[in-house]
């Protein structure tokens, strides 16, 4: 018995000790990653802890590694220590671009306000020890990757004028390359005026492929009066059929980008704006009223319906008007003023079978009547009315709309419904998957005659639903327009009340949302009077997974100055089916090592594409690359010099032909091979020192480089001017060969280059025309090259001078520059003088003659004054 009691109390013990450990454990959790954000965004990590002991504000550090320097910690922002981050952030955590939020005391968010290239890497949330001891973790890792911002979405700027009951369609084109898996939703917004900040919701179709309507537009939009459709690969169009006052205001469209992170979140990775469009609704002349009455609003399957179009309006009989009915906002027929009558498409075969008719019964009632109604036949009617001069004029001078009539048709206690179910969701590459459409009602199935449609919407979808294929009552198949992506693949049977459809041989355009929709027949011909929509469900199709392995394994090559060379990319797996494609890596030595640069991709097809960096003439002879066998490929480097030392890598992807195209089934990526030169010591001596100099915009400038000693006089040198910014792998200007051949890689400096006289040893560069963009670091790099047989030079001595830093000052605008920049204020200030002295001459003429006529109209009253002085008092006139 006292061993029985030992045992249990040990087992306590144990039980104890393992509860007291588990309760005392620190564990850091973060975000989980990889986590993909684009340049520019607003980027939040979250990192929490918990078990911990001490008080309960705990203080979070955050770290990063580098792709560049996996192993070398950057230390980021603290939430105990200001000065804890390094140079390199230091700025961005002072200007709280970059800060923690303390959501809870034992909870923070890492906040990057703007997010850069060099942001990508491993963060580390590290938590300082407050406990009696050390036990659990302390920190924790994720990855975080920048991408380009792809997303584009633009509609033109335009000012429209409506009058009210108008269609309005307003476009947007939204698009994006991104190369991982994201989703787009697309939504229209209205700003009351321009000075209006909050936007009221039109319409939204979101990433999940669901139209939601703005509050103020839900009746409207299940109504059917506002849609939006995806019209091709990246237009969407918003209709309104008939606009209101209450739309007036600035239209425009919004576009985000969403990608499902680890944690099977989305998250808004972008979000842009179109600009704005002015819409403007001008009301309708109430002299034109409109007004609909049925005859019955409630009806039962099979009834007849009768609806009125009234119009109120002085002098009805001497006007001229085309009536038009609607159910739920689309047209069913239109009635003109010389009484020709036009049906829909839709409803054409029911008017010919006598079942519609619509007819003017005096100047101011127009009828419709609908015999044998069917649930298809529910809805909201309304009335419009158009007033055109005369019988034959399109243009209206005015149209008006009437109000809403609701009209219920009830089946005759059917209650038909219809239910698609799939055994799956995701089907593989080539197999096979079926859809059974079960078809319910009260009534007995086999009493009744039953049509079955089935619909298909691809993935992502480019529109609505396509109907694929439709079994009338009498076994009549009818295809349609999504046949053609299923031929020779769709099989249907019925087993009682079931309907199936078996897809064999799947491929990817298969993938998508499939529908069955049930129709109930009263006669095998004519339409159904009643239907039903089965629940969508979604097929997956799961392409062929890649077999691809490469070679991780890391490597060094070295190679004598001026020798050919070459990099190996070897495959230890692929399939025989599959093509290869292949893409060649520089990885530029410290410091500039931050972004890999594109050699060269060569295709399946041998294709060669070449990167920015190598595309040009003398870099594309130089950098080949071969498939050597089935296993390898090779890079070959022709003439290396000390500008190609550095690392390499291939990234191979798999292509493989199926059914309906290539498509890249996966990708790997080498190990590095490292290149360095073999040089005997250099004997070249160049300036070491670095330097800056500054000149105006337009000037000319000369950067030195000149050789310090001389060399021998069987060799020949080579030279290379390159320009960079920090931490930037540089460009090539110019290369002088040793056979006296000048290269310009960017053809559009040739013109303002030049070398000087190389004979001397001066290497310097001139450069003409200086502009802004022309700042940077410049350097010199010369090459000693020794003749070892005929036509062969071999490398033998090579220096690099120090950096020079080239500061553009941008010229000053003086008065005389802004005169002579503007041809209208040249030619005013040239023809200024002349019009002034035109104007003066002009003055003076105009002086002279009123002087002349005032000097002769004195004279001519003074000689009337003393010839009257005479006759009065005998005076004589002197």
């Amino acid at each position: 018995m006292g061993l029985v009691w030992r045992r249990v109390a040990a087992l306590f013990l144990v039980l104890f000790l393992l509860l007291g450990v588990g309760a005392g454990q620190r564990v850091v959790t973060v975000q989980k990653g990889p986590l993909y954000r684009v340049r520019g965004s607003h980027v939040t990590l979250w990192c929490k802890v918990s078990g911990y002991q001490g008080p309960a504000e705990q203080n979070f550090q955050w770290s990063i590694y580098l792709p560049s320097a996996p192993e070398r910690e950057v230390q980021i922002v603290s939430t105990a220590d200001p000065s804890f981050p390094y140079a390199v952030y230091a700025q961005r955590v002072h200007r709280r671009e970059i800060y923690v939020e303390r959501v809870q005391g034992d909870a923070v968010l890492l906040h990057i306000k703007e997010l850069q290239d060099q942001d990508a890497g491993e963060y580390e949330c590290h938590t300082p020890n407050t406990d009696q001891r050390y036990f659990g973790s302390y920190s924790a890792k994720m990855n975080l990757s920048v991408i380009p911002d792809t997303l584009s979405v633009s509609m033109g700027s335009q000012v429209l004028t409506q009058a009210e009951g108008d269609a309005v369609e307003l476009t947007c084109e939204v698009s994006k390359t991104t190369a991982q898996h994201t989703h787009l939703s697309v939504s229209w917004y209205r700003l009351r005026g321009a000075g209006e900040h909050q936007a009221e919701e039109i319409l939204t179709l979101s990433k999940d492929f669901v139209l939601k309507p703005g509050p103020s537009y839900t009746q409207r939009f299940l109504l059917g009066n506002v849609r939006l459709d995806k019209v091709g690969n990246t237009t969407y169009k918003l209709s309104i059929t008939a606009v209101e006052p209450s739309d007036q205001g600035q239209l425009y469209c919004e576009a985000a980008e969403w990608i499902e992170d680890p944690d099977e979140t989305w998250k808004d990775i972008s979000r842009k704006q179109t600009e704005k469009t002015a819409l403007s609704v001008t009301t309708q002349d109430h002299d034109l009223h409109v007004g609909i009455v049925a005859t019955k609003s409630t009806l039962s399957e099979g009834d007849i319906l009768q609806l009125n179009c009234m119009l109120g309006a002085q002098r009805s009989s001497s006007r001229y008007f085309q009536v038009a009915w609607l159910l739920n906002g689309m047209e069913v027929a239109r009635l003109g003023p010389c009484g020709l009558l036009a049906w829909k498409k839709e409803y054409e075969e029911r008017a010919g079978l006598g079942q519609l008719r619509a007819f003017k019964q005096s100047s101011a009632v127009y009828v419709l009547a609908v015999y044998g109604v069917g649930p298809k036949d529910s809805g909201a009617y309304h009335c419009s009315a158009s007033e055109v001069k005369a019988p034959g004029d399109v243009q209206s001078i005015h149209t008006n709309l009437s109000s809403a009539i609701r009209v219920d048709v009830k089946p005759i206690g059917l209650g038909l419904r219809a239910t698609l179910i799939s055994r799956t969701a995701t089907v593989r590459y080539t197999q096979s998957f079926e859809l059974v459409c079960q078809v319910s009602a009260s009534h007995p199935i086999e009493e009744v005659l039953l049509s079955v449609g089935w619909f298909f919407q691809p993935n992502p979808p480019d529109g609505s639903y396509q109907e694929l294929v439709r079994v009338l009552p009498d076994g009549t198949v009818s295809w349609g327009p999504a046949q053609p992506r299923f031929q020779g693949k769709a099989q249907l049977r019925k087993v009682g009340a079931s309907s199936w459809l078996r897809i064999h041989s799947v491929v990817s355009g298969h993938a998508g949302t499939y529908q069955c929709e049930v129709g109930l027949w009263r006669t095998p011909r004519g339409q159904p009077t009643a239907s039903a929509t089965s629940n969508a469900v979604g097929i997956q199709v799961i392409l062929p997974e890649s077999k691809l392995q490469v070679s991780t394994k890391e490597s060094s090559v070295e190679v004598a100055g001026g020798a050919d060379t070459s990099i190996e990319c070897r495959i230890l797996f692929s399939q025989n089916d599959s093509q290869l494609v292949v893409t060649w890596y520089f990885l530029p030595p410290p410091p500039a090592d931050a972004t890999p640069l594109q050699i060269v991709r060569a295709s399946y097809s041998g294709l060669l594409e070449y990167g920015a960096d190598f595309s040009s003439p003398a870099q594309r002879s130089r950098f080949l690359s071969q498939r050597v066998s089935s296993e390898a490929f090779q890079l070959r480097i022709l003439s290396a010099g000390p500008g190609d030392q550095g690392g390499y890598r291939c990234l191979v992807e798999e292509w493989r032909w199926l059914e309906d195209g290539w498509r890249s089934l996966g990708e790997g990526q080498s190990g590095r091979t490292s290149l360095r030169l073999r040089l005997p010591e250099s004997e070249l001596h160049l300036e070491q020192a670095n330097s800056s100099i500054s000149a105006r915009e337009g000037e000319e400038v000369t950067l030195g480089c000149l050789l310090q000693d001389t060399h021998v006089p069987t060799a020949r040198l080579s030279a290379s001017w390159f320009r960079g910014e920090e931490g930037g792998h540089p460009r090539t200007l110019l290369t002088l060969r040793h056979d006296g051949s000048i290269e310009y890689p960017q053809e559009g400096l040739a013109g303002r280059l030049q070398l000087r006289r190389p004979t001397a040893g001066d290497f310097s560069l001139t450069l003409g025309g200086v502009e802004v963009g022309d700042d940077g670091l410049y350097h010199c790099q010369l090459q000693e090259w020794q003749q070892q047989g005929k036509g062969q030079w071999a490398l033998q001595a090579w220096a690099r001078s120090g950096y020079t830093r080239l500061t553009a000052i941008p010229k000053e605008s003086t008065v005389l520059s802004t005169i002579c920049s503007s041809p209208p204020l040249l030619n005013f200030i040239l023809f200024l003088p002349l019009i002034l002295i035109l104007l003066l001459a002009l003055a003076g003429f105009c002086w002279c003659f009123l002087s002349r006529k005032s000097k002769s109209k004195k004279g001519c009253t003074k000689g009337e004054e003393l010839m009257e002085l005479k006759g009065a008092g005998g005076v004589k006139q002197t």
